[in-house]
């Protein structure tokens, strides 16, 4: 974990930019650590590595385009999806993950996906599989890159601003992170288990 931050820092823009429309939108993203990622490139912004401005305007409009090539895809690809076998890169359950997510709660998923590993990166593609109105895509897809980019990168920025040598708590800040991430992950897979019905 103490390579963290070097290894963002010879990634660059074009890494931390990379990597969050991967994330967002191809079905290969969903192991990718977007929420630390976020947070440490806020920090590096702090000491002045990243120009804060760019790096939200960058990620935010990553975020975006990954959603949008993911509702295209979703859309193109359509029921196939449910049916495609597993491989190393790609697991259907990820799939009727997002789908049963998208069923709950409708539109806002693709806001509130934003916040869930996993699901982010699927939620998307099942937009498109169920066809719905690019507009009101759009429109949730802006909303939520917005708001998780803007939120994770500046909790990072204001931290590493106000903590002095915040790079020592740098993993028990990056763990609490990713445990809180993936908190609504293991509430949908209980739940899941729960409506199941028993033979």
């Amino acid at each position: 974990m103490d390579t963290l931050l070097p290894l963002i820092e010879a990634a660059g823009y074009i890494g931390v930019f990379g990597i969050v429309f991967i994330e967002s939108g191809l079905l290969v993203g969903f192991f990718l650590p977007g929420d630390t990622l976020l947070f440490a490139a806020g920090l590096l912004a702090s000491k002045g590595f990243f120009n804060i401005v760019i790096l939200l305007i960058g990620t935010t409009v990553a975020a975006i385009a990954g959603d949008s090539v993911g509702y295209f895809i979703g859309k193109k690809i359509g029921p196939k999806l449910f049916t495609r076998e597993d491989s190393r890169f790609f697991k259907k359950e990820h799939a009727f993950r997002a789908q049963h997510f998208f069923d709950r709660h409708g539109k806002k998923t693709i806001f509130l996906s934003r916040f869930i590993p996993i699901v982010r990166t699927f939620a998307p593609v099942v937009a498109g599989v169920g066809n719905m109105r690019y507009r009101t895509f759009l429109l949730f897809n802006v909303m939520g890159g917005a708001v998780w980019c803007f939120s994770l990168i500046l909790a990072g920025y204001f931290l590493g601003t106000e903590i002095p040598n915040i790079d020592t708590y740098i993993l028990p800040i990056v763990l609490g992170i990713f445990f809180l991430s993936f908190l609504p992950v293991i509430r949908q897979v209980v739940l899941a288990r729960r409506e199941t019905p028993k033979p």
